[in-house]
């Protein structure tokens, strides 16, 4: 176990928002009892007061309630100061937040005539050289009272001008002070926060937030984790701004928000949101407030039976929950996908389309995606052509009687119906069960199978803990059956049935929970989104990769390049190689640093001037932004990880 306590929130079964201080921004207040709150970053240049202007409008009339802009050097600090004069005179008095990297001169200013500024620790009058050095402790502290010096004037001008702070640290970029001593981990996440933390608190400072943010969501959720135990250890109650960086574009950065901020609000935990998406920031706005906004009404749920003994899992470490193997789901398989085809009229190989299977008439043979489905839940439908050799079905327990020849087919039941049948499959069968057939009794009866898949079932409007408190207890009394996770999910829109569903299933994967997926909606999206979102989930958290992930950071004033035009022409050359990420990122400031695991990098250096990475390590410098594209995909060749598009 860590060293951390276990208790990072009120309650893992109870939703209870973890009661934080309040934070004053001008008029806004934010933690305590004041609203989830949400906000997003301008793209615009920060010289050009016009163009910001205009877009902080839109995005504040999307929602926005905090504005945050680049302010790299002391030139675009003080025009802060003219793009809030200019935003005051049209009506317009969202507080603004600066965004601070390398320049404590330009953060002084801007603490004074702006309402927050954003330090990031690992880079704030701190060493990042990418050095491997072997601090002493006496070279540490000495590293530690230098940061003090350039930091602490900081401080005191916040303190004097009602100025908040936001703490906000990196995964990719942490120090190479840190990284010395704590490794590139979520543990060194916290202890950068707190390192500077430590300082304002020296200075009687506490108008501060704090962020972890990390590309990779098992990182990013066991950082926050790790620092709510720390907070609540030391007496401590900051509030926390959630956010998962570089998250990318269209429905991929969607759930992979929805995985990382969604997992940490289950639990009561998060006082603003910032959803980074390689778009227009006012699009950002909807997606954030559609996350906040489904815990406005949670109180009133169902009760969950407490978890008061310790938890047979590391919350702050990922790892799978060892299970069985049966036939190709648990042990080391990757999660199985389950389409639910349970509500069609009828079920013919056109409909397997959505789920990634394509049939050729004139060459009677199927083509498979890269998202193709493991299994088709039919219910009580049938089936009378010949389906792929990849692909299983599963029946209701009755119909599968009449169907058992079939081959790949095997039953579904329900709870104890499983134990008092007499026909059963000799290969594989699946057990759907809620919080209420999980008895001791039945739990005891489950140790001896070895042909049983259990479906975790739950209908409470705190679906997450519910799924959760049951994958506990299987662990806890030594049931090592593999689990498939089952969200059901009815009349929502097509982007908040995949944000809660990534919600859901996706904090319980990044617990280790799961050997599978199973997503049932009625009139939310289409049968293909449903697919795409169940895939989609299982990429975001990192247990199944079945597509090239793009670590793409969402635009701002520092961008040296057209970010949008650029992912996607970077995708159009390289979305079919499966499993490789790549970092696109419009400055140095994003650049090896927080595309942090990439495996190659497309890193902004000037204007019209790119750097390409393999992994952390720069290899070519300045290639010119018209033939960088090209350079990218002769460096993925180079490193052997290029193959042919198949047309």
């Amino acid at each position: 176990m860590s060293d951390f306590s276990q208790q990072y929130c009120n309650s893992l079964t109870q939703y209870s928002r973890f009661l934080t201080r309040e934070v004053t921004m001008g008029d806004l207040k934010m933690g305590a009892l004041n609203p989830i709150r949400v906000q997003s970053m301008t793209t615009t240049d920060t010289m050009d007061t016009k163009g910001t202007v205009e877009q902080s409008i839109r995005m504040i009339e999307a929602g926005c309630e905090l504005v945050r802009i680049t302010a790299p050097s002391m030139n675009e600090a003080k025009n802060l100061e003219l793009i809030k004069k200019e935003l005051l005179a049209r009506g317009y008095n969202t507080p603004i937040c600066a965004d601070i990297h390398f320049t404590p001169n330009a953060a002084e200013f801007a603490a004074r005539v702006i309402e927050k500024v954003r330090v990031n620790p690992g880079n704030y009058a701190d060493k990042k050289k990418f050095e491997n050095i072997d601090y002493t402790d006496a070279a540490y502290e000495a590293e530690l009272e230098r940061i003090r010096k350039r930091f602490t004037p900081l401080v005191k001008i916040c303190k004097e001008y009602g100025t908040a702070m936001r703490i906000g640290t990196n995964h990719g970029s942490l120090s190479d002070r840190i990284l010395s001593r704590y490794g590139d981990t979520p543990h060194g996440m916290v202890e950068s926060a707190l390192e500077f933390l430590r300082i304002c608190e020296e200075n009687d400072y506490f108008n501060i937030v704090i962020s972890m943010k990390a590309s990779n969501t098992q990182v990013m959720v066991q950082a926050y984790r790790l620092l709510v135990a720390k907070m609540i250890e030391t007496n401590r109650n900051y509030p926390l701004h959630l956010g998962v960086t570089e998250a990318g574009d269209g429905e991929d950065g969607r759930i992979k928000s929805a995985v990382g901020i969604g997992t940490l609000l289950e639990d009561g935990l998060g006082d603003t949101i910032r959803v980074s998406l390689t778009e227009e920031p006012e699009f950002e706005i909807p997606v954030a407030k559609a996350l906040a906004d489904r815990y406005s009404n949670r109180k009133e749920h169902k009760a969950i039976q407490e978890i008061n003994f310790e938890l047979p899992y590391n919350p702050y470490e990922y790892n799978r929950n060892p299970t069985k193997e049966i036939l190709n789901i648990g042990n080391h398989n990757v999660p199985r996908v389950i389409a639910d085809f349970s509500m069609r009229p009828e079920v013919t190989a056109a409909s397997l389309f959505g789920v990634g299977y394509n049939y050729s008439v004139p060459l009677d043979k199927w083509n498979l995606s890269d998202m193709a489905v493991d299994y088709l839940f039919l219910g009580d439908n049938e089936i009378n052509f010949e389906i792929p050799g990849t692909l299983g079905l599963i029946y209701n327990s009755e119909t599968w009687l009449k169907n058992k020849t079939q081959e790949r087919a095997f039953p579904l039941f329900c709870g104890d119906e499983y134990f008092k049948t007499k026909e059963k499959s000799s290969i594989l069968n699946f057990v759907a069960v809620t919080v209420e057939v999980l008895s001791p009794e039945f739990i005891s009866k489950l140790k001896n199978e070895t042909t049983l898949c259990l479906v975790l079932d739950s209908f409470n409007t705190h679906t997450m803990p519910e799924l959760r408190r049951m994958a506990i207890e299987l662990k806890r009394q030594g049931v090592s059956l593999p689990v498939i996770i089952k969200g059901n999910y009815a009349n929502l829109s097509e982007a908040q049935f995949q944000l809660y569903s990534s919600t859901d299933i996706g904090a319980l994967l990044l617990d280790g929970f799961g050997d599978g997926v199973w997503i049932k909606q009625r009139d939310c999206a289409s049968t293909q989104v449903c697919n795409s979102t169940a895939f989609g989930i299982l990429q975001a958290t990192r247990t199944r990769i079945s597509k090239t992930e793009y670590i793409s950071c969402p635009s701002c004033g520092r961008t040296l390049f057209d970010l949008q035009e650029t992912t996607q022409k970077i995708r159009e050359r390289t979305d079919h190689l499966k499993g490789i990420k790549i970092g696109i990122m419009g400055c140095i400031v994003n650049g090896p640093g927080e595309m942090a695991d990439a495996d190659y990098g497309y890193v902004g250096t000037g204007p019209g001037k790119i750097s390409l990475y393999k992994g952390k390590e720069v290899v070519k410098k300045n290639v010119t932004s018209e033939t960088a594209v090209d350079e990218l995909i002769g460096l993925i060749r180079e490193h052997g990880d290029w193959v042919e598009k198949v047309s």
